[in-house]
């Protein structure tokens, strides 16, 4: 494992972002869902994410995510995705988001 100096790890911007909306996609390769999330200060943004095994559109709306904020827009199809959901892959491959235990300010940093 390659280490980071503090520098390094303040460069990423984690947020913390609510949920607003949550899409089929359709047209991804792998099962997916497109994100809409309020990340206060910063916007609302939108991003892709594979989180179908665990989540259903209908309980995304209200959780609070962390996402990174501040890599460049990436192309996925014809859709532009704005951030990087954050999650943890379970013991079949399957992410699970990473969240926050109690409702903090939207746009909040990981520190």
């Amino acid at each position: 494992m390659q280490q980071i100096t503090w520098d390094d790890f303040e460069k990423v911007e984690l947020r913390v972002g609510t949920i607003l909306e949550a899409f089929e996609f359709p047209e991804a390769r792998k099962p997916a869902y497109k994100l809409k999330v309020d990340f206060g200060e910063f916007g609302i943004k939108m991003s892709s994410a594979q989180i179908t095994k665990h989540y259903g559109l209908d309980e995304l709306p209200g959780k609070q995510i962390v996402g990174v904020i501040n890599f460049p827009k990436k192309q996925i199809g014809k859709f532009m995705s704005e951030f990087l959901v954050t999650g943890f892959a379970d013991e079949n491959g399957d992410i699970v988001l990473t969240t926050v235990q109690g409702k903090v300010l939207n746009g909040s940093k990981l520190v």
